[in-house]
């Protein structure tokens, strides 16, 4: 079986993680707000002796904390690197946006592009633990092309699938599975990749 098309270049999967983080962050912040604001239930005895709100969700707080904090520390980066003077203060998604604004000069720089899209992934993850996402998983039919193992799932949510094995390496130099534990060769769903690799289970299925 002959491998799939070659990983999307680092600049476009950050632009994904980006995505993904502007799309959750505004729930995140919501969920911080109403953790200052629920009422707490009032016991019958003692008499309650609160200020009638519940307590702040640390786990929220620490995360809003940690995405602004890596937001910030990301755009200065990417400036600095670019050349670029140092970016004006603003809110989170406009540095969001900033940054994706940059990204065709970010692919320019293979190691810029690297690092833009590990720690947009990263921060894009940290937002979706904090909010309790779980991730829809499929498995694909059929066997990875690049270790053979029958590894292949969906993640609609992303638009990708990714092989599962810890162990799987591919030949794109690129793909961030040569140096980063956490990460696993994928395929872009838009590039129409998914079909290929459904093409090649089904030859694999007879």
């Amino acid at each position: 079986m002959s491998p799939a098309a070659q990983t999307p270049p680092p600049a476009a999967q950050a632009a994904r993680w980006i995505g993904q983080l502007l799309q959750q962050l505004p729930e995140l912040v919501a969920e911080l707000a109403a953790g200052r604001t629920a009422p707490t239930p009032r016991p019958t005895s003692p008499p309650p002796t609160g200020h009638g709100t519940a307590p702040i969700r640390v786990h929220v707080s620490d995360a809003l904390r940690d995405i602004t904090d890596g937001v910030v520390e990301l755009e200065e980066a990417v400036r600095a690197r670019l050349g670029l003077p140092r970016p004006p203060r603003a809110s989170v998604p406009e540095r969001l946006r900033r940054i994706a604004s940059l990204l065709d000069g970010i692919a320019a720089d293979p190691v810029l592009a690297a690092h833009v899209r590990d720690e947009s992934r990263r921060l894009a993850r940290r937002c979706a633990r904090a909010l309790g996402d779980a991730e829809t998983v499929v498995r694909i039919a059929g066997r990875c092309p690049w270790c053979d193992s029958v590894s292949l799932r969906a993640f609609p949510g992303r638009g990708a699938v990714l092989c599962v094995n810890p162990a799987c390496r591919c030949s794109d130099a690129d793909c961030g599975c040569h140096d980063d534990p956490g990460h696993r060769h994928s395929w872009d769903e838009g590039a129409g990749e998914w079909e290929r690799l459904a093409a090649d289970g089904e030859e694999d299925a007879r």
